[in-house]
């Protein structure tokens, strides 16, 4: 996991924050898999052998890309001795009809830019980056890079901040303003004990309000013009949780910051006794509570997270909801698009969006794209006391493990690409192109070169009935 301590002394800080480590699993080879093994490679000689599928091609295609990757802090950070930091602001004309919700030690640079190369209109978010991190990188002289940059073409990605003192999250928000993160977003959320507990944030915040409201005030003072800031919250959390305290939180917002967007987990918090995987599925999931908070602030704009799954269900939520509720403005995912990336994103421009093409015609592609961006970055930051460069290829292989899910071999595949990990990982010829030759063995044609598709099963259910709660009615998120 990602070290995030600001008492931590400079020089591990660094290291550990720009440097998360990966567990390396050993392979333990049934005699099945070992069969498996075995006719993979098999395969793979008949498609060379006839000139189909051939790795040199893979390998080929990559070599000779040019180079595409330019980052944040080199287009948008302008520095001048005598002059002020200057932000250009990347253009982005859609709306977030679908969010790739935050995720710790995955919504990482490298998974957004998967999940860009699949889809040029989804939203994506980076993970939480606590506002003390920021801020002590700056006064320890660390690189606040290693926390804010980003390919520029991901944009159209928001930052999302924990903290829970106003000031020090005004002085990260003005931070992070010259990087051109398309908005700003408060986390009031996340029931993890190391935020909500010992960090005093995240979910939290749910029961304080008024502080909530400070602090979005002053996330927004600092903000770069025309940047919104916005907050991520549960429906309660503990024994706050009617729904008359749901819309006391959103009032106090509305009234004492300009905060108008609200990204909505329509299930409560329970602090004391879940674990942060517990609070995803154990408490009822309340998606009338998301209608009806729109019904009730129809000059805010909400966006509903928890429990959906595929595309369907984006669209069934956006277009399908009670008629009696208000409208909700986009739908966030974040399991599914780590569980099944391929199934969640590669359609998505054309199912919801309306492009007319997707932008990756087949997994092969996208291989070819991502491992052009991974092979030209692995060791931005140089190389880690350990031997591995920063990032390193494990780093880069990390977001595509699921690439295949539901695909014959795919387990295979994962097992081979761990297998060339732990044998070279640290040769600075090692890319992840030259992981993907040897070990796309497994994969046969069919698959590498399927069109996109949308995948998984729908979780949202149209033909349900809707209650709706009302304040003053009693109604409680239990």
């Amino acid at each position: 996991s990602r070290a995030r301590s600001p008492s931590m002394a400079t020089s591990r800080a660094a290291f550990a924050l720009a440097h998360a480590p990966q567990r390396a699993v050993r392979a333990v080879r049934a005699p099945s898999v070992a069969r498996a093994h075995g006719e993979a490679r098999m395969a793979m000689k008949m498609r060379r052998l006839h000139g189909v599928g051939s790795r040199r091609t893979f390998a080929r295609v990559v070599a000779h890309a040019a180079p595409a990757w330019p980052w944040a802090s080199d287009v948008y950070v302008r520095r001048a001795a005598d002059a002020p930091v200057v932000r250009a602001k990347p253009a982005v004309g859609h709306a977030s009809a679908l969010s790739v919700a935050p995720m710790m030690e995955y919504t990482t640079t490298h998974f957004r830019v998967m999940c860009r190369l699949m889809s040029k209109y989804a939203w994506l978010w980076t993970e939480m980056e606590v506002d003390q991190t920021l801020t002590h990188a700056v006064e320890d002289g660390t690189r606040v890079d290693r926390f804010l940059d980003y390919p520029v073409a991901t944009a159209a990605t928001v930052l999302q901040l924990g903290g829970s003192s106003p000031e020090i999250l005004g002085r990260a928000t003005a931070i992070s303003a010259p990087y051109g993160y398309e908005e700003i977003n408060l986390n009031s959320g996340c029931p993890s004990p190391k935020v909500a507990g010992k960090g005093c944030f995240g979910a939290a915040l749910m029961m304080e309000p008024a502080l909530v409201a400070e602090c979005l005030a002053a996330m927004a003072e600092n903000a770069p013009d025309g940047t919104p800031v916005s907050v991520k919250c549960r429906i309660g959390v503990d024994d706050v949780d009617g729904y008359d305290d749901f819309c006391r939180y959103v009032e106090t917002i509305v009234a004492q910051s300009p905060t108008r967007r609200f990204y909505v987990h329509a299930r409560k918090a329970i602090l004391a006794g879940l674990s942060p995987a517990e609070n995803r599925t154990v408490p009822p999931l309340r998606h009338d509570w998301a209608y009806a908070i729109a019904r009730d602030f129809p000059e805010c704009e909400f966006h509903l997270n928890g429990g959906l799954k595929t595309l369907n269900d984006v669209s069934n939520a956006l277009t399908r909801g009670p008629a009696d509720g208000g409208r909700i403005h986009g739908v966030m995912i974040g399991r599914q698009a780590h569980a099944d990336p391929w199934g969640l994103l590669s359609a998505a421009d054309t199912e919801i969006y309306g492009a007319e093409s997707n932008p990756c015609p087949s997994r092969r592609v996208f291989l070819q794209r991502y491992a052009e961006y991974a092979d030209e970055n692995i060791g931005r930051f140089g190389t880690a006391k350990d031997g591995y460069r920063v990032p390193s290829v494990r780093h880069m292989m990390h977001p595509i493990q699921n690439l295949f899910h539901g695909c014959a071999n795919n387990k295979l595949w994962r097992r081979l690409v761990d297998e060339e990990l732990q044998k070279r990982a640290k040769r600075p010829e090692t890319t992840v192109a030259s992981i993907l030759d040897a070990t796309l063995v497994a994969i046969s044609d069919e698959d590498l070169d399927a069109p996109p598709g949308a995948a998984g099963v729908d979780a949202f259910d149209i033909d349900r009935d809707w209650d709706l709660p009302r304040r003053g009615a009693g109604y409680l998120a239990r």
